[in-house]
């Protein structure tokens, strides 16, 4: 029978995937003077970062006179088929894979979004959120604008169109001016792809290079996947401006520090990805081990939460001397369209996403890294199917602080009266999710595995609650805390 802990708020019989900080935005935009097919590649990076949101899929390429586009509701591989690649064809394009943030799941808030103006069309794809989006759209609507979507996307785009007028490269420095939060964007013009990144550079975006044609795109991974070099990521602040005469830099904000989020590392980005410097895998491998160094147990196997938590694991089992094992087999297959279980089934333990490797726990002194706890649902349904398998005890390691504070700044997250670790100490976390011990790494802890200095930082808002940008004033409960 599902049952409820009214202190927290959580079934404990709810899916596994369901208990994660959902996924942001992924954005990608190329710009040929070669002639290279920028439809297909711009599929095939999308495609490389569907892991940054599954809701929809959109793109927009121009032959350099005129705009064509397509986007829909779901994954990239459903939203566009060979036919309708064909069909769009052209010198430069962007493309959004999308989680709603703010703004509700429809198409109409899909993205790329494109708007008409006096001189021509602009369009644009954007990964994360503006805090000041609300006063903005309010200005422009007492100006007489009238916005189609509900997305803050629309917010940079309309300040764009408005002052393009000018030279486009000053329309999009007094735009992004005017915002204040995290952003990613890919701008297309009929004869220009532009990228912006925020002054903190909360959100990643970064140059690749294929065949002397650029790529602007949120994670490397994407550049890997179509055989393109990488060049650099985008510095806070910076606007950087692709056309036929090549690329050039534009810097609107003074004195930045890189404060890129945290959580990129910790769970969103691809292991193959490398932001600012830092590789992704690497830093999960170094939070493992400092993870065990700070919350050291006597135990016989480390296993790691597919997919994030696995690194972390080994990371923790080479600095322990605690063998690893796999502790679950992931069925790759559960997908959106998966019709979930009835309670009934679900109350018979009918395991869908996550099953546990019995014969390397049962009996056993078990680890288990996972990268996060949320709500707290997903932690303890994973320690009673790891009892069901036979372990003896359960430890539960975590590679991230305590998460006690919402994100505004791209992350869908929980309002912070459902955050079990806003609510509870951890002596009643451990016991909440059923474990023999709990340990968490501490916010210097996360820091130190992502080489924090002086010069560079991070996000660490959802753990201390200071964030680099001022925290915005609650409107709408179900988009602000």
């Amino acid at each position: 029978m599902c049952t409820l802990n009214d202190k927290f708020n959580t079934c404990s019989c709810i899916e596994l995937e369901e208990d994660k900080f959902k996924d942001e935005c992924g954005v990608f935009g190329i710009f040929s003077k070669n002639d290279l097919d920028v439809v297909s590649l711009t599929y095939y990076g999308l495609y490389a970062l569907q892991h940054r949101g599954q809701e929809s899929a959109g793109i927009v390429v121009s032959d350099g006179k005129e705009f064509k586009y397509h986007k829909g509701m779901g994954l990239v591989s459903d939203v566009f088929d060979k036919k309708l690649l064909e069909s769009l064809k052209g010198q430069s394009a962007i493309g959004h894979v999308r989680y709603s943030t703010a703004g509700s799941s429809t198409l109409n808030n899909a993205q790329p979004l494109i708007v008409k103006y006096k001189l021509g069309s602009i369009a644009i794809a954007h990964n994360g959120n503006l805090v000041n989006a609300d006063v903005i759209r309010a200005l422009l609507e007492d100006a007489g604008y009238i916005f189609q979507t509900s997305v803050d996307s629309e917010v940079i785009l309309s300040l764009i169109a408005r002052e393009a007028k000018k030279d486009i490269g000053k329309a999009v420095v007094d735009a992004v001016q005017a915002v204040k939060g995290s952003y990613a964007i890919v701008i297309l013009t009929e004869d220009k792809l532009i990228g912006v990144r925020d002054p903190n550079g909360i959100r990643p975006l970064c140059i690749g290079e294929l065949n002397g044609d650029y790529i602007l795109c949120s994670e490397s991974c994407a550049l890997d996947s179509i055989g393109a070099d990488f060049v650099r990521d985008v510095a806070p602040g910076e606007i950087v401006i692709i056309d036929k005469d090549g690329i050039k830099s534009i810097n609107f904000a003074e004195k930045t520090k890189c404060e890129t989020c945290s959580f990129e590392y910790i769970y969103f980005a691809r292991p193959d990805s490398t932001i600012d410097g830092i590789n992704v895998y690497t830093s999960r491998i170094k939070a493992g081990k400092i993870l065990y160094k700070e919350n050291p147990v006597e135990a016989d196997v480390v296993i790691g939460v597919p997919d994030s938590g696995i690194p972390a694991a080994l990371g923790y089992s080479e600095a322990s001397g605690i063998p690893y094992a796999i502790g679950f087999i992931k069925n790759k297959y559960v997908g959106r369209t998966f019709i979930s279980p009835s309670k009934e089934l679900r109350s018979k333990a009918v395991a869908v996403k996550l099953n546990p490797l019995k014969v390397n726990v049962e009996g056993r002194r078990v680890v288990i890294v996972d990268d996060s706890i949320v709500r707290g649902t997903t932690s303890r349904k994973l320690v009673e199917i790891l009892r069901r398998a036979g372990a003896k005890e359960v430890h539960f390691r975590v590679s991230s602080p305590v998460v006690k504070y919402p994100c505004y700044f791209g992350i869908d997250t929980p309002c912070r009266k459902d955050l079990i670790g806003a609510n509870a100490n951890m002596e009643e976390i451990r016991e909440e999710i059923g474990a023999d011990s709990l340990g968490y790494i501490s916010i210097d802890g996360i820091l130190k595995s992502l080489d924090c200095s002086a010069e560079r930082g991070y996000c660490v808002g959802c753990f201390s609650g200071i964030y680099p940008i001022s925290a915005p004033i609650e409107k709408d409960k179900n988009y602000l805390e």
